[in-house]
């Protein structure tokens, strides 16, 4: 079996996050910070060394300002409804995901105004738009690092300088490259920073968060949950401090377990090394493919603006049998369809059917891509 459904998530896991969950459950599976016990206090150490680790593998300064929760839409709702108030105006990019957009339509029928800066078939961000839309008075500069349908990384940098330049925070949605892509905080310039672990990090799934940067005043900020944390019990309010302010009920103990060897195993390979690798192979992909009479790929057509996620069709071919065929006859999985990002498919002309993506990761290798080359070649006829 060839497994092509990194941007869903990694798989196969790395042993080491396995063998973390396990350990966890058998040996520190006490409720953490809610007891003084041996168990409780075990837990509290897997969890802190997962916040740790998180911080350190994106440079981000204080590793109280990561705050877990079960997965990136979550990370993501949890600032925009912290942040935003109706009249307040936010600036998002026509190729988001939907846990971007659906929680922005919510926020735009509640009074928040919307303003979609607008992106070229190869999901190129139209910078001049985006500018345009700032001025005046922008709250908050949302957008993807990259496209979950056609691997386009977008100018994170530029878009930093654009919203703080008229005030604005701005927040990255790192679902597609946290742990594909190098990131340092230290100098990327992020004021909210949301990311998934059970993708480019290889942890498993129900597994998140959010990072806080300086510029992002936590007083300010209102908690969108609120429950037991086992700090200030002696209150009825959800406490200020940080992450518990954020980080209400009983966490994910066994899964931050996981997500912190997840991070650890990748830091250890080098997240640059893991980069060169996809680069290579994706290029392998793209070349075979445009071989292909009437396969058409869609994307940036410079690899280095691109993770190794590759969206096709296949002219006068429904994807849904394109991806079946690739299942059924060739034991190669993909995903078809829409992908969670109707914005990305009406940028990019694929609405309403979408496309097959082809999405590489860790565990792929030179072979995978030839034999898939040729599995599409046969399938094409």
């Amino acid at each position: 079996m060839i497994y092509l459904d990194y941007a869903a998530t990694s798989w196969p896991k790395p042993p080491a996050v396995i063998a973390a969950m396990a350990d966890f459950l058998e040996h520190a599976g006490g409720n953490p910070g809610r007891s003084g016990h041996r168990l409780s206090i075990a837990a509290g150490r897997v969890i802190n060394e997962a916040r740790e680790s998180v911080a350190a593998c994106f440079g981000a300064p204080d590793p109280l300002r990561v705050v877990f929760t079960p997965n990136v839409t979550y990370a993501l709702n949890i600032a925009l409804l912290a942040l935003l108030r109706p009249g307040d105006r936010v600036v998002t990019t026509g190729i988001e995901h939907n846990s971007v957009m659906r929680p922005l339509r919510a926020l735009e029928k509640a009074g928040v105004e919307l303003v979609v800066a607008p992106c070229g078939p190869d999901g190129s961000l139209d910078e001049a738009a985006l500018q345009r839309a700032l001025a005046p008075g922008a709250r908050l500069v949302v957008a993807n690092h990259a496209s979950n349908v056609i691997g386009t990384i977008l100018p994170a940098e530029r878009l930093a300088t654009a919203a703080h330049a008229v005030g604005a925070l701005f927040m990255l949605d790192a679902a597609q490259t946290a742990g594909v892509l190098p990131i340092d905080l230290s100098t990327l310039d992020v004021d909210l920073f949301a990311f998934t672990g059970h993708k480019g990090l290889h942890g498993p799934p129900g597994t998140g968060g959010l990072i806080l940067g300086e510029r992002v005043d936590v007083d300010e900020l209102q908690p969108v949950f609120a429950g037991g944390t086992g700090s200030r019990s002696e209150r009825e309010e959800q406490p200020e401090i940080m992450p518990d302010k954020f980080e209400a009920g009983t966490p994910n103990g066994v899964g931050l377990a996981g997500l912190g060897a997840g991070v650890r195993h990748i830091m250890a390979l080098g997240v640059a090394a893991i980069r060169e690798q996809e680069l290579g192979l994706t290029r392998l992909l793209c070349e075979g493919l445009a071989t292909i009479p009437g396969v058409r790929v869609y994307g940036p057509a410079d690899r280095e603006r691109r993770t190794a996620t590759v969206s096709i069709i296949v002219e006068g071919r429904s994807v849904s049998e394109i991806g079946y065929l690739l299942d059924e006859e060739h034991d190669i999985l993909t995903r078809v369809g829409l992908h969670c990002s109707p914005a990305t498919h009406r940028t990019i002309g694929t609405a309403p059917d979408g496309t097959v993506r082809l999405a590489l990761g860790l565990a792929t290798t030179r072979e995978d891509i030839l034999i898939t080359i040729e599995a599409l070649r046969d399938i094409v006829g």
